[in-house]
């Protein structure tokens, strides 16, 4: 017995070519997603295509993972899709394979690539972003005048904090341009002001070339004598017209050590993450025990009893004896009391400041813990998307039946941008530390998983999740809309009215409205126990409604225009919407017992009540239309 069969093969073609274009395409575009996010540190810069090959292919290796799950789910909404519409998923139930064994060979495969993502993610993935990170922090440090922000001191050149008030990017032109420089010293500093400027690197690369035009130049004098002295001649000024200057700076082109980014949680594989929590777990725990016993030790004891030979004697007593803080203060000399309220006041704001720079050391430390919790989550997370996104996308092709690239693109980027804003959404408020970082980090695979688990089964039953009737119906049902009739005028009328028939039916019908609406009263509030506990059918209101519709049947083939026109005015009676809010009759009751929700359905069930009353005196008013119409174009006896 062979184990694949043929329908197996031609499943698994259809797929695999349409899953190679898809996962280019994808791959493509998150590709130029990402080189728009870092243009700014591509353009002008002078890089080899070497090196830009190699960003290239190290971010879009580092983009693979985040490719595949949409890749699947296009792929397997196009294949079942395009079967669905060729009427082949069709031919198939009607020989009798399910759903589930025509997705089966699809869905082996597709976790043979989840399995593939994860060890991509643990192998090839680390490197590449590690790759990643040097080659970008490299770019960055290239040509550094491109690099210079407006309003902000820049200090990327080593040795000098530049200012710019503004920067025309078409010419490379500074202007309001302020530069600090310091020496070995504090007093060796000197301040550059100028109008206008450029920084252009020099043909060998080795030096920046700072060009200024109408500036001032400030420097301290370093001066041996006394503060008098110094004072008589404080700084030297300098005003020129232009001035070149050489700053030593390599602006050659080179990769730094990738190495150095090794402590990045997203360059390092599942082992190194489990490592570094541990290690980082490690740190929090002992860092906040020793913090503990510091701040015990000097906030909490009395630390002047340590070396005391009496120092067991009086901390005894200290301990025994209550202590009147204010009694002690208050026996205390004048010039004690300042000294003492000095030295708490220095303890106090000792600790104060100790205290905000652990809690921000406490702060970047647990970040950096989230994320590699974050980093280890997603290996599995991105793995397990691709089965998600397979058991979404192969079932809704077979419900929506619609193959090429219209809906099924349509669908798979709403579908995809749903996931990612869930998962970045979960992802951010995780780094945060607002939301647990388990549940941010799985929350999107928690929200897709019903959805693809409802979709399967909706499609293996053959469910019509898509079909707009039934929909315009729940939705009518639930809000209680109303249908309206649409009768037009026959040309070609086989069967004609019978007056002498249809009359008297006619005239039934306004005397059973009559006779239900004194005996009902149905402006009155209904009975709550009878509405929820006691139903009873309406067997009057279905009655006059039958009777009705075949009334109106048979008065569509009528000639008479006024007539065509005043059925579509005759109301459609609901016979059961006035009497029971739901048909079972346990759910009845359940919600009569859930006062808050009775009380609700209650009032929507004498809102039906109410309409159903003027529903019938807009029957009756439309049957006395409908019946002088008949008696006036109705031969009478005598004519006859």
């Amino acid at each position: 017995m062979r184990i694949i069969k043929k329908i197996d093969i031609f499943i698994l073609k259809q797929f695999c070519l349409l899953f190679m274009g898809t996962f280019f395409i994808c791959l493509f575009i998150f590709l130029m997603q990402f080189i728009w996010k870092y243009v700014d540190d591509l353009i002008g810069k002078g890089l080899s295509f070497s090196v830009l090959a190699q960003f290239f292919f190290h971010a879009a290796m580092d983009l693979v993972p985040l490719s595949l799950p949409l890749a699947i789910l296009l792929a397997s909404l196009i294949t079942f899709g395009n079967m669905g519409e060729r009427l082949e998923l069709l031919s198939m139930k009607a020989a009798g394979i399910p759903l589930l064994r025509i997705l089966r060979p699809v869905a082996i495969f597709v976790t043979g690539l989840a399995f593939g993502s994860f060890y991509f993610q643990n192998v090839v993935t680390p490197e590449s972003s590690r790759q990643l990170a040097a080659l970008l922090y490299s770019m960055k440090q290239k040509s550094p005048e491109l690099e210079i922000p407006e309003g902000i001191f820049y200090n990327e050149i080593p040795g000098y904090n530049l200012f710019v008030e503004h920067k025309d990017l078409e010419t490379g032109m500074l202007y309001g341009i302020m530069i600090y420089t310091q020496g070995t010293s504090f007093d060796d500093t000197q301040v550059v002001l100028a109008d206008s400027g450029h920084i252009r690197s020099t043909a060998d690369q080795m030096h920046l070339q700072l060009t200024l035009y109408d500036g001032q130049r400030f420097r301290n004098m370093q001066n041996t004598g006394s503060a008098m002295d110094r004072s008589t001649v404080p700084y030297m000024r300098e005003t020129f017209k232009k001035e070149v200057d050489l700053i030593p700076f390599d602006n050659n082109f080179s990769v730094m050590d990738a190495n150095l980014f090794n402590d990045n949680a997203g360059t390092k594989d599942i082992f190194a993450l489990t490592r570094g929590i541990d290690s980082i777990q490690a740190y929090l725990d002992s860092t906040g025990h020793a913090q503990y016993e510091q701040y015990r030790y000097t906030f909490l004891e009395n630390t002047r009893l340590e070396g005391n030979r009496d120092s067991a004697r009086m901390r005894e007593a200290v301990e025994t004896t209550p202590v009147n803080y204010d009694t002690l203060y208050t026996a205390l000399p004048d010039g004690d009391r300042a000294r003492v309220l000095r030295l708490a006041s220095e303890r106090g704001h000792s600790g104060i400041v100790q205290t905000e720079m652990l809690k921000e050391m406490s702060f970047y430390v647990n970040r950096s813990l989230r994320i590699h919790y974050l980093e280890r989550n997603k290996k599995f997370t991105l793995s397990l998307a691709c089965l998600i996104f397979f058991f979404i996308g192969a079932p809704l092709g077979a419900i929506i039946r619609k193959g090429g690239l219209g809906v099924p693109v349509v669908v798979s980027v709403i579908i995809f941008i749903f996931y990612y804003m869930v998962n970045v959404s979960g992802e951010k408020l995780s780094k945060s530390g607002e939301w647990d970082v388990t549940f941010g980090s799985w929350l999107s695979t928690m929200v897709l998983t019903p959805i693809g688990v409802w979709l399967t089964y909706k499609a293996n039953q053959d469910s019509a999740v898509f079909n707009a009737e039934g929909y315009q119906r729940f939705f009518r049902r639930l809000f209680g809309l109303r249908i309206r009739r649409v009768i037009n005028r026959k040309e070609i009328i086989m069967n004609e009215v019978h007056p002498e028939r249809v009359i008297p039916a006619l005239q039934q019908i306004v005397a059973d409205c009559n006779n239900y609406e004194q005996s009902r009263r149905l402006w009155q509030m209904p009975n709550y126990l009878r509405v929820f506990f006691r139903y009873e059918p309406d067997t009057q209101v279905i009655s006059i409604s039958e009777r009705l519709e075949t009334i109106v049947e048979e008065l569509a083939n009528s000639r008479d225009s006024r007539i065509i026109s005043s059925l579509n005015e005759v109301p459609i009676l609901v016979p059961d919407a006035h009497t029971r809010p739901f048909r079972q009759p346990r759910l009845n009751m359940v919600v009569g017992v859930l006062l808050p929700i009775g009380f609700i359905m209650w009032f929507r069930i004498w809102r039906y009540r109410l309409r159903l009353w003027r529903d019938m005196e807009q029957l009756k008013k439309q049957c006395n239309y409908i019946i002088k119409r008949l008696e006036a174009s109705s031969p009478s006896p005598a004519t006859a």
